[in-house]
């Protein structure tokens, strides 16, 4: 099955930056410009937690609770990616970070979104 691939996980310390990015794999059969993209985590033991979505042309974000004013979501169609810049990472954080596509209406629920990526591990310690 065609899969999005993410990268820019890796360690950082508490109050430190990292910057994920989301693409389709090289021989898609879509353009990622012509759906919303959700970014997800899964933290050890834990289910899929919607982190933030946005739409296809940009126009439209949410954030879960636990990274707003943190976190920031962004599009660039002509390079077919989207990224999180990720900013004050707490050690809560620290999970395999996955993206995945998805149509309307847009929500943050897992279940929802297809094409889903292999992650990509952020940790956050000290």
């Amino acid at each position: 099955q065609v899969q999005l691939v993410e990268s820019g996980g890796g360690l950082v310390q508490p109050g430190g930056s990292l910057r994920l990015s989301c693409a389709a794999s090289e021989f898609t059969g879509f353009s990622l410009a012509n759906y919303a993209v959700g970014w997800f985590r899964q933290a050890p033991g834990k289910e899929h937690e919607g982190v933030s979505y946005i739409s296809s042309s940009g126009d439209s974000t949410d954030y879960a609770d636990a990274v707003k004013g943190r976190f920031n979501i962004s599009r660039d169609n002509a390079k077919k990616t989207v990224d999180l810049q990720m900013n004050n990472l707490r050690p809560a954080d620290t999970a395999v970070y996955y993206c995945a596509r998805t149509l309307p209406p847009l929500t943050l629920k897992p279940e929802e979104y297809g094409f889903w990526g292999q992650g990509t591990q952020v940790t956050v310690t000290l």
